[in-house]
């Protein structure tokens, strides 16, 4: 099954009982910190700054998709969750806290490396508005392409446009033909990281 309709798939509501308080980036950054460590419900909850009942039927549903197990020491990613959590991060390269520049837009900003979808992109305004409507203030989308980094619709050569940008850039996620990244601005660290987040998920259509 595709990544993006399996993870989907864990917000469907389900009969009886209301539809789930938590978004598609609350069950991405659970299995990302899942992934790195196990995690008891409590933690998790606190990580996720979502309720303990959200928490709770977050990973009911992460255990009934088979990606979950529970034990004593907490959670752990199953070898069907690992197998997925793979796939993930084989797209979504990396994700990074960057400090302000001339592309940011607020106090907090994330950018993220989305590999191979640079054919994917227009003019960024797609990626913008899926960023705002999570909470964050706005969001950039940058394209590699023959051997530049690029605004769509705005800079050709992000190096000689926005040189501070395309330094840290380039060290943080070390980009290759084709790639995106994406940065995502808001006043809160959670809300950039989820506007990231959802800016990049709008280029897996077909992942």
């Amino acid at each position: 099954m595709k990544i993006k309709k399996e993870l989907e798939r864990l917000l469907a509501e389900k009969a009886p009982g209301p539809a789930p308080s938590f978004s598609l980036f609350h069950v991405i950054r659970a299995l990302e910190l899942i992934a790195e460590r196990s995690y008891g419900r409590l933690k998790l909850s606190e990580e996720l700054n979502i309720g303990e009942g959200a928490t709770r039927t977050l990973l009911k549903r992460l255990k009934e998709a088979g990606l979950v197990s529970t034990s004593k020491t907490g959670c752990q990613l199953t070898q069907k969750g690992e197998k997925l959590w793979r796939r993930h991060s084989s797209i979504f390269k990396r994700k990074v806290s960057v400090e302000k520049n001339e592309l940011t837009l607020a106090e907090y900003n994330v950018a993220i490396l989305i590999s191979n979808s640079g054919d994917k992109v227009k003019c960024g305004m797609k990626q913008r508005d899926a960023a705002v409507i999570t909470g964050a203030k706005g969001a950039v989308t940058l394209v590699y392409a023959n051997g530049k980094l690029t605004v769509p619709c705005v800079s050709d050569d992000v190096a000689e446009t926005y040189p501070k940008a395309y330094r840290q850039l380039m060290k943080l996620l070390r980009p290759e033909e084709n790639d995106v990244i994406i940065i995502a601005s808001a006043e809160a660290k959670e809300k950039a990281e989820y506007g990231a987040l959802a800016a990049a998920w709008t280029l897996l259509d077909n992942c």
